[in-house]
């Protein structure tokens, strides 16, 4: 059997169908029996088995080559014209990797730390993996909207059932705010779909459309995505979200779920409703720099490390945004290219940074099972090499040269100066902001004299966790130091994006 022919359907089924299993021959039995135990090990393995098939996709991925590859394509609906059809390019291959090396991941950190329905716990885990996968390379609108929805099943469970005190609360306003703004999105796919005759995304690409047609899918479209990314206005749901969710809950919402938002303006808004894009340009651009400033000194006001990292989620995300609406505001397309590529870049940097920290910040709630900056102080004195870990990530959070953190957020602020020189001044400020609450964080938690005995009873690091976040620390000096490959796997589909969305289609829907 030739797995790349269909690669793509293993990475999605695969953990579904594992997941499945897990719910299937799972109990509610003590976390601490050897059948649980069992339960572990299986998640472990179909992720870390999931992770090795999608290297093959980096491997077989061809830098130079324009269109979809490893595409697949069979009828899914045929009285609708519906197909079952997937593909990647530049911009969805590095997020299926990332939300692939993400998950095995999250598996080791919740290892022992789930004492109730862990069979149910993991399954869930990696069936949202495979629903992930899906989002990224689904080529059918009606396909991508199933996988979409979808999403939000094993994540409502997730928080709903190992979340915090007020995790009702938090799922469903997660909920309702995903849902309600997704349901505009397959109102738009239905009226393209009348126009097209068919879900197809690249037939979307192709019909001309009015610019009043445009303006009402971009809104549709906005509705969805925003709230996923989330911009502000539509952003208060995420830090209620990631207060009561568990920690891997937390990982998987911040480093994967997230980038849903922009994957989707890039996929479906930019290259659909072109002069509609360049139409709202204006107000993504200003709503992109309210959350990157805004949000900062938000981010300065919090007391709960969970609620600090997510304001710093919604204002790192806020350069993604930021990056790829500034493409109608250079004269050549150079600086389209890098802020877009910059934009595209902070997505998989953020997904391996927030994760990081989400996840620091369990290892110290395990043990104190408290998330709260004022109950600690002194860690590094009872935790060096947790401490060494929390400073290294703090640091690239805050975009230090060297790091993942950097690399993105310069590309973004390098072509803001190209666009406008305001741009880059509120741009750039955010750095200050960025490294001015996280090194209070730091300060007030790692540094200092040891605050209690609480603090003073700590263990350091066990091989878990160490594992965990020696990979990711690893990824963060790679990204940040050679970020080649990415940018080498983008070139040639965010070239073709930017020639796309430079072909207005008023002429076509005049005729």
């Amino acid at each position: 059997m030739d797995f790349s022919q269909h690669l793509l359907s293993i990475l999605i089924w695969l953990p579904i169908i594992g997941g499945a299993a897990l719910i299937a021959i799972g109990d509610d039995s003590d976390s601490s029996s050897s059948r649980a135990g069992l339960m572990r090990i299986v998640a472990l393995a179909t992720s870390v088995v999931t992770l090795l098939f999608s290297i093959g996709l980096y491997v077989g991925f061809d830098n130079a080559a324009t269109g979809m590859q490893f595409t697949e394509k069979m009828p899914w609906v045929d009285s609708l014209n519906v197909f079952y059809s997937l593909g990647v390019d530049g911009i969805s291959a590095p997020l299926i990797l990332l939300t692939t090396f993400i998950t095995p991941l999250v598996v080791i950190s919740s290892w022992d730390t789930i004492k109730n329905r862990s069979a149910q716990y993991f399954a869930a885990f990696l069936i949202l993996e495979g629903l992930m996968v899906g989002v990224f390379s689904a080529l059918d609108a009606l396909l991508f909207y199933v996988f979409w929805e979808s999403m939000l099943i094993p994540m409502f469970l997730i928080i709903g059932i190992w979340g915090g005190a007020r995790r009702v609360y938090a799922t469903l306003k997660f909920f309702l705010y995903t849902f309600l703004g997704s349901v505009l999105m397959l109102v738009a796919f239905i009226y393209l779909y009348g126009q097209t005759g068919s879900f197809d995304l690249f037939g979307f690409m192709g019909v001309p459309l009015t610019l009043g047609a445009q303006k009402y899918i971009f809104i549709a479209f906005l509705l969805a995505f925003a709230v996923k990314v989330p911009m502000w206005p539509v952003h208060t749901w995420l830090p209620d979200a990631h207060v009561e969710a568990p920690t891997g809950g937390s990982v998987i919402l911040a480093a994967i779920m997230l980038k849903m938002g922009g994957y989707g303006f890039v996929r479906l808004s930019l290259p659909i409703v072109p002069d509609g894009s360049e139409y709202f340009s204006g107000m993504m651009i200003a709503l992109s720099l309210i959350a990157v400033v805004y949000i900062g000194f938000v981010a300065l006001m919090q007391k709960d490390m969970k609620k600090l990292i997510a304001y710093s989620s919604i204002a790192h995300m806020g350069f993604v945004t930021l990056g790829l609406f500034m493409l109608w505001s250079f004269d050549g397309g150079m600086g389209a290219g890098l802020g877009i590529t910059g934009g595209l870049i902070q997505m998989i940097s953020h997904g391996l940074i927030s994760g990081a920290m989400f996840l620091c910040v369990g290892v110290l709630y395990d043990r104190m099972h408290s998330r709260e900056i004022s109950d600690y102080g002194g860690v590094a004195n009872t935790m060096p090499v947790y401490a060494a870990f929390m400073v290294l990530f703090a640091m690239a959070n805050a975009g230090l040269p060297g790091t993942s953190g950097f690399v993105g957020e310069f590309m973004v602020i390098i072509a803001s100066f190209k666009a406008n020189f305001w741009y880059a001044f509120l741009a750039a400020g955010t750095l200050i902001l960025g490294a001015a609450y996280t090194l209070w964080m730091v300060k007030r938690v790692i540094y200092g004299e040891v605050a209690n005995d609480n603090v003073a009873a700590l263990k350091d690091l066990n091989s878990r966790e160490f594992i965990v976040l020696a990979i990711l620390a690893v990824s963060v000096l790679l990204v940040g130091l050679w970020p080649a490959p990415l940018v080498d796997m983008m070139n040639v589909t965010v070239e073709q994006l930017i020639e796309q969305v430079g072909r207005s289609k008023l002429w076509q829907a005049a005729l």
